[in-house]
């Protein structure tokens, strides 16, 4: 199975080879074969939306489908903030998408940012820049993420994505009974 996924962000593709591997028991090692390309997601560097967040997480799945001969999968994962109320969330989106042109979406979860880091943010920054620069670390995105400093290592970003990963693809893994059209 090749399964193309629009990002190099390592831990990004830590987390589709951890969930694929959960998705898809009982393969040897070498038969899922996940390769990620760089592409435009389309949509600002820090999408302040879930709409904004799940239109990259599209693009990138969509685009590393085209960009990957053979692929059996598209996969996109898009970081993102979310305001509710007067509080920000930051979560990711998860879009599949296969060669019958079907597409399942799904989310991590989600956990609130800081006042202290929004002002950062809404200063024009992306949420791993400003982590860097709190922490004074380097390319946080590509390891713990936010939520891993947010969490003191609990939840790494690994981890949180890899539920959103298993969401969007319930529909290739569940009964199909519960995606046939309503008959009410």
């Amino acid at each position: 199975m090749l399964v193309a996924v629009g990002t190099t962000n390592l831990s990004k593709l830590r987390a589709v080879t951890q969930a694929l591997a959960t998705i898809f028991p009982g393969r040897k090692e070498g038969d899922i074969v996940v390769k990620g390309v760089s592409v435009a997601s389309g949509v600002s560097d820090q999408p302040m939306s879930d709409e904004e967040t799940i239109e990259g997480a599209t693009n990138r799945a969509q685009r590393a489908f085209a960009a990957v001969e053979g692929a059996d999968f598209g996969i996109g994962v898009e970081g993102g903030i979310h305001k509710i109320g007067d509080q920000y969330f930051d979560g990711g989106w998860v879009v599949v998408v296969d060669k019958d042109g079907r597409t399942g979406i799904g989310c991590s979860a989600r956990y609130q940012l800081s006042q202290k880091i929004m002002d950062l943010v809404l200063k024009g920054d992306e949420l791993g820049v400003v982590m860097d620069r709190l922490t004074g670390q380097t390319d946080i995105k590509q390891s713990a993420g936010a939520m891993g400093i947010l969490t003191n290592g609990i939840v790494n970003r690994d981890t949180c994505m890899v539920h959103g990963i298993y969401f969007a693809f319930s529909k290739w893994i569940s009964d199909a009974k519960y995606w046939e059209e309503s008959e009410l």
